[in-house]
Formats: structure tokens, sequence, C-alpha cells
């Protein structure tokens, strides 16, 4: 049985920041999500407020230090509609991610745990 925190698992800050660019260049490249992110990729200021967010979510939701102070999932993507595809294509890619950085089976099903626990935040709100 592992003991060591998701954080840890997952490469610490270090880890996960790196974990976060890659998601994003996915993202980036999905057909399915890509007109999304595109015009984020334009303003580098707002994509680095973004992946701060983002690295900072996830530490503190995988047991790290950080302390999360953005928006819930809930009001990061109201209005956005996000269908059932685009969420599972958003999945697809952190799996992918996770597989090319040969993170283990066991630590990629718990942070997929966490991804479908945010799914009812996601979707058509």
């Amino acid at each position: 049985m592992e003991t060591r925190s998701l954080f840890d698992r997952l490469g610490g800050a270090h880890g996960i920041s790196a974990i976060v660019d890659d998601i994003v260049a996915a993202h980036a490249a999905n057909p399915t999500i890509r007109a999304r992110f595109l015009p984020i990729l334009e303003m580098p200021e707002r994509l680095a407020v973004i992946k701060k967010h983002t690295c900072a979510f996830l530490a503190a939701g995988s047991g790290g230090p950080a302390d999360y102070q953005g928006r819930s999932m809930r009001d990061a993507h109201r209005g956005m509609n996000v269908s059932e595809a685009e969420y599972m294509a958003a999945v697809d890619d952190i799996l992918d991610v996770l597989k090319k950085r040969a993170i283990d089976e066991g630590t990629q099903k718990d942070v997929l745990a966490i991804a479908y626990s945010l799914k009812g935040e996601i979707l058509h709100v």
C-alpha cells in the first residue's frame, strides 16, 4: 500500500507544475477542446494566472502544502457550458500526460478519481 501523499507521488510542486504545463499543451492540441484554450495561450499573463491557480488547486487537493485561493470549479467553469465530450477530452489529456510522465497506475487512478469527483461542478454550468 502506498504511504506517500498524492502530492509527493506527482513529484511535489515541481512535478505538478510540469504536469500542468503538459496538460495545457495537450488541451491546446486536442481538436475537441482546442478552441477553448487557444485564446488563453495568446494572453501570457492570463495563462500564467490559470497555471498558477491550477498548480495550487492540484497541490492542495493532493495533500501538498499549497493554500488554494482561486475560484471553485463551478465558478471557474460557469457560463462555459462544458459538454460531456469536452470534459472527457480533458480527462483523456490528463491521463495521457500522466502516462507519458511514467506516473504509476495507482497514482493515475487517484488523479482520475479527483477529476471525476469534480464532473458535476464542471459540466453544463
